[in-house]
């Protein structure tokens, strides 16, 4: 089969697509046929040895995954060969097949389409298991979302309106903005045009956020944090400016708010029950069409790097996939 492997930590151009072998399953393991597979951040930080976690080497990246369960090891009951699949995997998407663990596995519904089926479960499972998790996000409340033209940031603006909130997006190009706005963004603020703090006082008439929610860190997450109301929660989800804030922990006590972290993949090995309970809501709001993933972009398998790169300098809007 082909795949997209590292064999050393670099940049996207050191990765190689080489013809290796088919995949044998475990007990308790479901290998794929992979046809889409998710492109998200955390895949330029694994293939350069700067994520949680390091795969041994070689190995391919991609952890989100949709296909067609070719084979079943001992023990898996719940899908069968043939059977459209789901799944999150550690790594090994970026290829025509993977191994998941079957806990991770979940049937796909017939009316969702490969590429929608790949563009779903990372960013919005890590967003809900954000807002209600670990915010406890309250119908009522106001939603501030950073980033909120990426992934994981328009995922957030849509379950923000899904679970009742006002939700203030904020992104770099007022291009960008529009989408948020078409994704039911109540308001927006451009943070390279606009002062960020003074435009939450503004739109909040001098209450603040009841929730942020920031992928990016940087320079604005303690711009942020200074609009929050009174008992609010800032959820850190990650850094995809490359730059980790120092924040002063005076700002906690004077604004009486929490700073939350949000680790998703952990979330899913520690309590894979609530996991899954949180994808079958997701999946059900999509078939009620309350969600509908962005997907920008699409690319070949060959095409891995240019599909990272293309992530990393923020050149995509919502999801991009790579159709296998």
């Amino acid at each position: 089969m082909k795949a997209v492997i590292c064999k050393a930590f670099g940049p996207p151009e050191s990765l190689v697509v080489e013809e290796i072998e088919s995949l044998t399953p475990g007990p308790g393991q479901v290998v794929i046929s992979v046809k889409a597979c998710g492109v998200n951040f955390p895949d330029t930080l694994i293939i350069q040895g700067l994520y949680q976690f390091k795969p041994p080497l070689p190995f391919s990246p991609g952890a989100e995954v949709a296909g067609i369960v070719k084979a079943v090891g001992a023990g898996v009951e719940h899908v069968a060969p043939g059977d459209r699949v789901i799944s999150i995997a550690a790594y090994g998407g970026f290829a025509e097949e993977v191994i998941a663990e079957a806990a991770a596995v979940i049937p796909m519904p017939d009316e969702l389409e490969y590429d929608v089926a790949a563009s779903f479960a990372m960013t919005y499972g890590t967003d809900l298991h954000a807002l209600t998790d670990r915010a406890r996000l309250q119908p009522g409340e106001t939603l501030l979302v950073l980033g909120a033209a990426g992934g994981i940031g328009l995922a957030a603006v849509e379950l923000g309106k899904a679970l009742g909130a006002r939700v203030i997006a904020a992104a770099s190009s007022d291009e960008k903005l529009a989408v948020c706005r078409q994704y039911g963004a109540d308001a927006t603020i451009n943070y390279v045009s606009e002062d960020l703090k003074e435009r939450i006082k503004a739109l909040t008439n001098g209450k603040g956020v009841d929730v942020v929610i920031d992928p990016v860190g940087g320079s604005y997450s303690e711009a942020a944090l200074r609009g929050m109301a009174w008992n609010g929660r800032f959820l850190v989800i990650g850094f995809t400016s490359g730059d980790i804030p120092r924040i002063p922990l005076n700002l906690p006590i004077l604004k009486g708010c929490s700073i939350v972290g949000v680790f998703w993949g952990s979330f899913i090995m520690r309590d894979p029950q609530h996991h899954q309970e949180h994808l079958l809501q997701l999946l059900s709001w999509l078939r009620e069409g309350k969600l509908k993933p962005h997907i920008s972009a699409r690319y070949p398998l060959e095409q891995a790097a240019d599909a990272l790169n293309d992530i990393t300098q923020r050149r995509v809007t919502g999801k991009a996939v790579l159709i296998v």
